[in-house]
């Protein structure tokens, strides 16, 4: 059944009979329903790139396979057939991020067996990010500030990134689809109606399905902020994060504005959500804390490594592979690399062949 927002339901039953089509989502595991049609409604072919503004070019990274630009302008690392791709970050045992490794540095193990790294580099390669932010009604006397460090982040970002905007509380809308266009994402972010319930989940797993089908850039980020737990929801915690999972899903920040109530259920849900995935999560005592922590995960995502290798198990094979990287160098002590605990091997394949 499609999802669509209530707030234009005869617009949009007007413009589908007129032969028009907004952007909408047929459930959670399919796309995000839309807040209002685009002026120029964006359906992209199965295997067109996204929208995106063309960055200026990179240099290659020792060993990684060639990377260029898409038809549209957009920048694509090019993984090499076959490989699972991981973008990890490196930090010391004072929580440095150490940004000069080599390949050599490197060790990755699938179900505890050595692969071969096939591809490396450690280039500023531009992101499909998505930021979803909770508009519940808990959040209405925080989404200024929320709404004002989500800006800071795509600021502090490449330029060449891709951005789109998603809005929940009890459903989900996709209020602002791929732009580099910082006026748009803030005019999305300032479509606040603060009301019902929140389904974190939903809305996690709808926009991490719609960067995989709707951009090629291979790096994709979900930055995520909500204020509670999960009360909506079709999908739980454990359905979500295997959804996330899937071969080269996208890495997620998450932030967490809680309080004592029901705080260590949504504590752990961020947290399991973002350390499976590669990423951080983030639980500030304040919501004056939001945008300094918006600096630091811009600052992490431009500085992560990228690893592609072909698993010795293969693909056919299915299941869940667990994933875990290690780091050695001279003048280094007790690195720790932090990437995704592991992936369910072939689903991408399986529905890229649908």
């Amino acid at each position: 059944m499609h999802l669509v927002n209530k707030r234009i339901l005869g617009i949009l039953f007007a413009v589908v009979l007129f032969g028009g089509l907004g952007i909408q989502a047929q459930n959670t595991s399919q796309g995000i329903g839309a807040s209002a049609p685009p002026p120029a409604p964006y359906q992209p072919p199965q295997n067109s790139p996204a929208p995106g503004k063309p960055p200026a070019a990179q240099p290659q990274g020792q060993g990684q396979a060639p990377e260029g630009t898409d038809s549209s302008g957009g920048f694509v690392f090019h993984a090499q057939a076959q490989e699972v791709v991981l973008h990890a970050t490196v930090v010391d045992d004072k929580q440095h991020l150490v940004m000069n490794l080599p390949k050599t540095a490197f060790t990755v193990f699938e179900d505890g067996k050595p692969q071969t790294i096939t591809s490396f580099g450690h280039e500023d390669f531009p992101v499909a990010l998505g930021i979803v932010i909770d508009n519940s009604g808990s959040m209405r006397e925080k989404r200024a500030k929320v709404n004002a460090a989500a800006l800071n982040l795509v600021r502090a970002s490449n330029p060449g990134d891709q951005v789109f905007v998603v809005n929940f509380n009890d459903e989900f809308y996709l209020d602002q689809d791929f732009t580099s266009d910082i006026s748009k994402l803030q005019q999305a972010l300032e479509k606040v109606e603060s009301r019902g319930g929140t389904a974190l989940y939903d809305a996690i797993v709808a926009s991490a399905d719609y960067l995989k089908k709707n951009s090629k850039l291979q790096k994709k980020v979900l930055f995520v902020v909500t204020d509670g737990e999960d009360n909506a929801s079709r999908e739980n915690l454990e359905q979500a994060v295997e959804r996330l999972q899937e071969e080269n899903g996208p890495t997620v920040y998450t932030i967490g504005l809680l309080g004592q109530e029901k705080a260590r259920h949504a504590r752990r849900a961020l947290q399991t959500i973002s350390e499976r995935t590669g990423g951080i999560a983030f639980l500030p005592k304040t919501l004056d804390e939001v945008e300094g922590i918006t600096n630091e995960i811009a600052h992490d995502i431009r500085n992560q490594y990228t690893i592609g290798y072909r698993p010795t198990t293969p693909r056919t094979a299915g299941g869940y592979r667990t994933i875990h990287v290690e780091a050695e160098a001279k003048g280094h002590k007790n690195l720790v690399v932090r990437t995704r605990t592991g992936y369910y091997a072939g689903q991408e394949q399986a529905e890229g062949g649908q």
